[in-house]
């Protein structure tokens, strides 16, 4: 596996306020899944993603990459699609036959999960990395180290015994090389350029705030919710004052249908220290203008209830005692 350096051309030299744009690593990795349900069933998934971002999928049926965004081909050829077509079709074909063969050696236990992740990686400053794993049941079995394959540490005999028969393949071990050195760092390049508007794309998040499930008596679940920001990075805590509040929790950062994000922020507290608490947003999107949403719970509105409620009994306890000593 090669370690290139390779410069970052007109797409890290963006123009305007987006210049900075893509100085954080970011990686383009082609995933194979495949899900042994047993010695003669297994369902195959391809797909690659550009960070976060999904860019091709895979049709399982024709063995044609789909290409998500017009700009998903890169500068790749026709031949060279063509090439990565023929060798990911043989390889979704040829891979499982492997694994049957070998699961009893390997000790791999149906039903049982394979999962491979190869690509490359820009670093800040130009240099392209490439990376494999392999992985049996989420345990990663190969990897990369100082640009070259080896058995995980932990992976004990089974790893060994993998990585042995896939230095055997000579002819597959090249085509993965040639991905990884020249292919992968090109197409990398290239989506980064074409696809620089809907990468750079900038969208403002809502925000606003809830009461989640009742965690116990005297207490109140907190919860701050952000949609439809982009990019993912973002940075949301619940304070008091300056302070961050010890015990926030954050949820996963999921995908709406629209290509934007979603997620919550919980605190659970004590229901009668409330006051002061709100939600801080920030995102690249908000130009430095941070979201505030202060904590308006219903102890205030409580408190006219209270009233309401106190009020009449007040007026029929004066009236009573009227009436009695009318009486």
């Amino acid at each position: 596996m090669l370690f290139l350096k390779i410069p970052l051309l007109a797409v890290l030299l963006a123009t305007g306020d987006n210049e900075d744009a893509f100085q954080e690593e970011i990686s383009f990795k082609m995933i194979h899944s495949s899900s042994f349900y047993n010695n003669s069933w297994v369902k195959i998934q391809n797909s690659a993603w550009l960070g976060d971002l999904q860019t091709h999928g895979w049709d399982t049926n024709s063995g044609k990459i789909i290409f998500l965004y017009p700009w998903s081909k890169g500068n790749l050829s026709k031949e060279e699609i063509k090439d990565l077509e023929e060798f990911f079709r043989g390889f979704s074909i040829v891979m499982p036959q492997v694994i049957h063969r070998y699961a009893s050696q390997w000790k791999f236990k149906y039903p049982f999960e394979i999962q491979i992740t190869m690509g490359c990686e820009l670093h800040p400053g130009g240099a392209i990395g490439s990376f494999y794993r392999f992985a049996y049941q989420g345990s990663e079995l190969l990897h990369t180290q100082n640009n070259s394959l080896f058995p995980s540490p932990n992976g004990g005999t089974r790893a060994q015994d993998v990585y042995r028969l896939f230095n055997q393949n000579h002819a597959n071990k090249k085509i993965v090389q040639k991905i990884l050195s020249d292919t992968c760092p090109r197409l990398l390049l290239s989506i980064l350029d074409a696809g620089k508007a809907d990468l750079q794309r900038q969208v403002k998040p809502e925000a606003w705030l809830s009461i989640g499930s009742n965690p116990g008596p005297g207490r109140q679940m907190l919860v701050c919710h952000v949609s439809g920001l982009h990019p993912k990075p973002i940075w949301v805590k619940w304070m008091r004052g300056e302070h961050v509040q010890l015990g926030t929790q954050q949820s996963d950062i999921l995908p709406n249908a629209d290509g934007t994000w979603y997620l919550q922020v919980f605190l659970e507290v004590e229901a009668t220290e409330t006051s002061g608490l709100y939600c801080r947003v920030r995102h690249s999107s908000l130009g430095g203008q941070d979201i505030l949403l202060y904590l308006k719970l219903p102890h205030n509105s409580m408190g006219w209830i209270i009233l309401a409620v106190m009020v009449p009994l007040v007026l029929l306890t004066a009236l009573a005692f009227c009436l009695r000593k009318r009486w």
